[in-house]
């Protein structure tokens, strides 16, 4: 009898918690959508105050870049630990915990005097950053049901995807208008309204409530030692001529061999209890999400990183009209994103997520094939028109591939496969910014070399294009030895902008050329089906 009580009465907190968070889960919504953009903001916001931190801390720009390797490899490690951690001290409380620790170490980067303490912080708080993702994520796979998940992944996107095109403009702003400091000051009280809204409103049914379990001391250490030198690698390959350095060759040989390792470990059948649980990659649409969310990142992050370069050091836009150029994109994205998830919500959904995917995929090509044919007189406008059209694409690719990824999932999968999708999506940027860099500078000394083959003297055109430069230097006052020394240079640095020009039109086309490869995965998605009841938290 005292057990059926004790089991009636646990089944009625379980009920009493359902309806609570039914009753507030969009308050739930807003805190959770304030920490992800808090932390992918700050991704990106610090990159624009990187030269003013050095130049206040007394760093070289390779020490410097520390500030954002620090985080991005404490990041990677946990993001596919965040599973593992909701499940030991409860959801809410793992949820809580990190976002107090983003605010303290936030706030403690802002308050650094030396390089050394601000690099710490930045790794406390990468550490904190990633249960805003995917614990958010899967949280809300959780609480609402499958009839309003469309609209409700498509608003956790659009922050997602819009915050990074964002970040570079809010950041310069702070840092002209302020001192670098407050792009981690910020932080504060945005993570305090958040934090408030999720330990005031989320509480945990009792299947997602703390359970010691073994801790996978071995899947953690394997984890660590290869995810963390893999992003190592990636980050300073291309700064240290890949494995011309030894310690990029051994860094890289070492985290191959505890990947290897890692995966082994984690499907063996003595381990009952895995960091990382990758059994839940049986799913073929889950499978093929993620590889679809690799090349996604490889196309977003990367893009991020060429385009300010490009903008700037090709067009000779300033920062802020860099900036402006990237914005109308970000709108795109965020209104495609929006529609998306109006078609692929109800009951009963208005579209097949997999067509909106092609569409993406298509209009994504289409936007490099465009920046694959600027040149050197580009404008804003032309700059802009594909930008936008990239932007529309995104928001039709980020919003339906998470449909179809978490449609396909049992409950008890979501939060697995949550960080999963987010670490592919991270290592797929890293991935994106290291070879696109390698790649942009190993054509520039293509096109240079084959530029410079055909301007020898005695050429037609060259020597015309000569004649025309020292006369133009003669006229403004030089006399003949000067203007002509002057011409040269000048040819010579038309043929540096052209090559780089070059360079980048490659680097687009290759970017196009890596999203018609990963195209058929499509194939392998599977239409979500009708609306499922939810567990019981989301009712």
């Amino acid at each position: 009898m005292p057990q059926k009580v004790l089991t009636i009465t646990a089944e009625h907190r379980a009920q009493d918690a359902a309806a609570f968070v039914r009753r507030y889960r969009w308050l739930i919504l807003a805190g959770l959508i304030t920490a992800a953009v808090m932390e992918v903001l700050d991704t990106t916001i610090i990159n624009v105050a990187l030269p003013q931190m050095a130049g206040n801390l007394g760093a070289t720009q390779e020490e410097i870049g520390w500030v954002s390797t620090g985080y991005i490899l404490s990041n990677v490690i946990f993001l596919p630990m965040t599973a593992f951690f909701a499940g030991r001290f409860g959801r809410q409380r793992y949820l809580t915990f990190s976002i107090a620790l983003f605010i303290v170490a936030s706030f403690f980067c802002g308050t650094s005097g030396s390089l050394v303490e601000l690099v710490v912080w930045r790794i406390l708080q990468g550490a904190g950053g990633a249960a805003l993702l995917s614990t958010a994520q899967a949280t809300l796979r959780q609480i609402f049901p499958r009839e309003e998940q469309g609209m409700v992944q498509a608003i956790f996107m659009l922050g997602i995807i819009v915050a990074p095109t964002l970040g570079p403009t809010l950041g310069g702003w702070i840092t002209d208008n302020y001192t670098w400091n407050w792009c981690f000051f910020i932080n504060v009280p945005i993570g305090i309204l958040s934090m408030f809204l999720v330990s005031t409103f989320l509480q945990d049914p009792p299947d997602q409530q703390a359970h010691r379990n073994p801790v996978d001391w071995i899947g953690i250490g394997l984890l660590t030692a290869g995810v963390g030198g893999l992003q190592y690698v990636l980050e300073e390959g291309n700064a240290k001529d890949w494995f011309d350095d030894m310690l990029i060759l051994r860094l890289a040989i070492l985290s191959g061999i505890c990947l290897i390792g890692m995966v082994w470990w984690e499907l063996s059948k003595r381990n009952k209890h895995p960091v990382v649980n990758f059994r839940v990659l049986h799913n073929r649409t889950l499978s093929a999400s993620i590889f679809l969310f690799v090349s996604l990142g490889f196309g977003l992050y990367g893009g991020v990183f060429l385009f300010p370069m490009f903008a700037q050091g090709i067009l000779h836009f300033t920062p802020t009209e860099t900036g402006l150029a990237m914005l109308p994109g970000g709108l795109a994205t965020g209104a495609s994103a929006l529609v998306c998830g109006f078609l692929l919500n109800g009951k009963k959904p208005l579209a097949d997520p997999r067509v909106l995917i092609a569409m993406g995929i298509a209009l994504f090509a289409v936007s490099m094939w465009k920046m694959g044919h600027l040149t050197t007189v580009a404008g804003e406008g032309d700059v802009r028109a594909a930008l936008l059209v990239r932007g529309f694409g995104l928001g039709m690719l980020f919003t339906p591939i998470n449909n179809v990824a978490y449609a396909s999932l049992e409950p008890g999968e979501a939060q697995q496969a949550a960080g999963l999708i987010n670490l592919s999506r991270q290592l797929g940027g890293s991935f994106g910014i290291a070879v696109l860099a390698n790649y942009v500078a190993k054509h520039r000394e293509f096109h240079q070399a084959d530029l410079v083959s055909n301007l020898s003297a005695g050429q037609l055109m060259t020597d015309t294009r000569l004649q025309m430069l020292t006369r133009g230097f003669i006229a403004r006052g030089m006399n003949a030895f000067d203007a002509k020394n002057a011409a040269l240079q000048a040819l010579n640095g038309q043929v540096l902008q052209q090559s780089s020009m070059l360079s980048f039109n490659d680097a687009w086309l290759f970017v196009l050329l890596v999203f018609v490869l990963v195209s058929p995965s499509i194939l392998l998605l599977r239409r979500p089906k009708g609306h499922q009841e939810m567990p019981a938290d989301a009712h």
